[in-house]
């Protein structure tokens, strides 16, 4: 008879033998636990009716109350709608222009050029959100911004309409300023992983006569799908999250009809309005959460049954 050993025997001999390496991870575990899983007890506000005096464990139990007045509320629709359309157009634009970008740098030939426009792409991710709108509200001015000035320049009369209080260009204006911000720097994963591609493969190809766009394709484009795949699956688990700054920034009474998502809602009502509605804005922040995991385990799923295991996260 073979004698096995249980996993947890196992372990405490790995942690045992290897005690000085597991010795580096007790700091950023305590820092998990402490500031992740510990504040998870304040998820119960969502199923009472919070009142500061009594506390969090002696205000009384009202169950999926607060939930079920979140689901019947007219407001569910557009902030759920508004939260999916917003976050799904990002991530469908961003996504393959950020490996687009990244496989156009990479072909590039002049070290010193293929550095400076990295440079320039990357330096818009530093700009803070507040300064970003500012610039957006700035440029889209109808008086004195850019936007009116070449209006009239091509021989417009008066001031153009304000895009800033159309709710139909709210939703272009938030992604494609973003995209103008962030691709850059989304492309430096993609980067990295094509450094690791041998270029030997790439003069092979070109002997035989391949051009640039099919060793792009059956080179390049390859080494991507697994990293392209991880990510696909990270920014899933983030699909309800939409930038609450810039959002919130953007917004005004004209546009509200478009701009009013999740993240913003939870802030009106649990702070802003001068209500106490704490449980009822806890409870729309724990389903937010609640999504983006279904999203997460989804994303995760279908990634391993396409690749057949070698590309999930879990």
């Amino acid at each position: 008879m073979t004698n096995t050993v249980s996993p947890t025997k196992k372990f405490l001999r790995n942690c045992a033998k290897r005690w000085q390496l597991f010795l580096f991870l007790v700091p950023a575990v305590v820092y998990i636990l402490i500031f992740a899983y510990y504040p998870m007890f304040g998820v119960q506000i969502a199923f009472r009716n919070y009142q500061p005096r009594a506390g969090i464990w002696n205000s009384p139990w009202v169950g999926l109350k607060h939930f079920t007045k979140f689901f019947n509320s007219y407001q569910f629709g557009r902030v759920l709608s508004n939260t999916l359309i917003i976050s799904f157009y990002s991530l469908f634009m961003n996504f393959p222009l950020s490996i687009i970008m990244a496989l156009c740098i990479n072909t590039v030939r002049n070290a010193k050029f293929k550095k400076m426009v990295q440079t320039i792409t990357y330096m818009p991710h530093f700009i803070s959100v507040v300064v970003l709108v500012g610039m957006i509200t700035q440029m889209f001015n109808p008086v004195m911004g850019m936007y009116g000035t070449v209006y009239r320049l091509f021989g417009g009369e008066g001031y153009p309409q304000d895009i800033l209080t159309n709710a139909g260009a709210f939703r272009h204006m938030y992604v494609w300023s973003g995209i103008w911000q962030n691709l850059g720097w989304n492309t430096i994963i993609y980067i990295s992983a094509l450094s690791s591609v041998d270029p030997e493969l790439h003069e092979a190809a070109e002997i035989d006569g391949a051009s640039r766009l099919k060793r792009i394709i059956y080179i390049d484009f390859p080494v991507l799908i697994p990293t392209a795949a991880i990510m696909l699956i990270m920014n899933a688990g983030s699909i309800m999250n939409v930038g609450f700054e810039k959002t919130y920034l953007m917004q005004n009474s004209t546009n509200l009809i478009a701009s009013e998502v999740i993240s913003t809602y939870v802030y009106k009502t649990g702070m802003s309005r001068g209500t106490t509605q704490f449980s009822y804005a806890s409870a729309i922040g724990l389903f937010n959460s609640a999504v983006n995991c279904c999203m997460l385990v989804i994303f995760n799923t279908l990634s391993n049954k396409l690749s057949r295991g070698s590309m999930g996260l879990f």
